[in-house]
């Protein structure tokens, strides 16, 4: 009995340890290997806010930047900025374009020369062609008097030289190629003026710098003259002030503001639309502030023909004066319209006081004769003229290189 027993313990031994095998086989073949097992990371905790009375805990370290991620000022070289406003005026410093030095303007129409005479030539090759002639009959001083009608001379001012070259020529009796060149040139220089002032008034005086207005209609190039006359002044030392005070025209003050940035004058603007008047009176203002020899003020230029128009024209002059006098009234007319350039010249004459001339497109017309005929309707000489597209091509008048480019070598 007691062998059954023991033999019955021993069989269920043997039954719970194969059983236990049988599960631990189990287990290990439901493992993932150690190679494959997942990674457990702590979650982040955000450290509670410091009670009342308690002592806030220490901040947590950032993670260390490495060397390259650390930019050292000397990296940066000596005059590294320092602050983001620093870094901001050098950027500014770095885009803002290039303060030109513009051509001397002494002598610049003799270099000029050239550009003048190539569409001007016509008009003094023509004469002396005539007066070379033989015999000079009453249809040959018909056709010189037809020549230089035909240039824009003008009525009076032909039949005065006709009459003039009519008597030097009995006088000289022959005429050599040379003398009759020099004929010529002594009479025209006679007809253009040569003791006129010519010079722009730009100088500062004690009332504040000088003023100019600069007028005239739409198309002539108006805006343009006043940016390359800013030029001029500032190729003679002069330091400039400029006022867009043509807010009607769009884009008119933005161009004259790259005018100026050029050649380091500072343009007074206001928005498109605005009052002439009263940015006029801000530029001489800023002008007088700032201690400036001259300010350029380019006024509207819209049709002559508007009444009203003019009348606000002559507004701005009287707004203007109320700082000091203004120096210049300069009118700019397209010397390829001829005529309706006189008929320009006569109304804005009425309206404000023109103290010179500025002919512009000279390059491009063989009328050359319109200088002789504006001077005269006006009785203001031509102080500046414009020979071509470039920044510097506006050159002081000078009768006897505008003379030597009209007959030629």
């Amino acid at each position: 009995m007691e062998y059954v027993i023991l033999a019955v313990v021993i069989a269920v031994i043997a039954i719970g340890a194969i059983a236990g095998l049988v599960v631990s086989g189990r287990r290990r073949q439901q493992l993932p290997p150690k190679s494959q097992a997942p990674v457990i990371t702590a979650p982040k905790t955000t450290p509670a806010e410091p009670q009342v009375g308690e002592e806030a805990a220490p901040p947590t370290e950032e993670p260390r930047r490495t060397v390259e991620e650390v930019p050292l000022p000397e990296a940066l070289g000596p005059e590294a900025p320092e602050t983001v406003e620093e870094t901001v005026e050098v950027a500014e410093a770095e885009a803002a374009p290039a303060v030109e030095v513009p051509e001397p303007t002494a002598g610049r129409l003799v270099r000029l020369r050239s550009r003048l005479s190539r569409s001007q030539n016509s008009l003094g090759k023509g004469l002396l062609s005539l007066l070379s002639r033989e015999h000079l009959d009453e249809d040959t001083w018909e056709e010189i008097e037809e020549t230089l009608l035909t240039a824009d001379v003008g009525v009076a001012p032909t039949q005065e030289l006709v009459e003039r070259l009519r008597t030097r020529v009995k006088v000289l009796g022959t005429r050599t190629p040379d003398e009759l060149r020099g004929l010529l040139r002594e009479e025209l220089v006679e007809l253009v003026g040569k003791d006129a002032d010519r010079s722009v008034r730009s100088t500062k005086h004690e009332e504040g710098p000088a003023v100019v207005l600069v007028v005239g209609v739409n198309g002539v190039g108006k805006t343009t003259t006043t940016g390359k006359l800013a030029r001029v002044l500032v190729a003679d030392g002069r330091k400039v002030v400029l006022g867009a005070a043509d807010t009607f025209r769009a884009a008119a003050a933005d161009q004259l503001q790259t005018w100026g940035e050029r050649v380091g004058a500072r343009t007074v603007r206001g928005p498109e639309g605005g009052d002439p008047a009263s940015i006029a009176f801000d530029a001489v203002k800023e002008g007088i502030a700032e201690g400036v020899d001259t300010v350029l003020i380019d006024t509207a230029g819209r049709l002559h023909t508007k009444t009203g128009l003019m009348d606000e024209l002559g507004k701005v002059k009287r707004v203007v004066e109320k700082h000091g006098p203004v120096d210049e009234v300069l009118l700019v007319l397209d010397a390829t319209t001829g005529q309706n350039g006189l008929i320009q010249a006569r109304v804005f004459a009425e309206v404000v006081d023109i103290t010179g001339i500025v002919l512009t497109k000279l390059d491009g017309t063989a009328k050359g004769g319109i200088v002789v005929a504006v001077q005269r309707e006006l009785g203001v000489p031509v102080k500046l003229i414009g020979l071509g597209e470039g920044a510097d091509d506006l050159a002081p008048f000078e009768p006897g290189a505008f003379v030597d480019a009209l007959i030629g070598d």
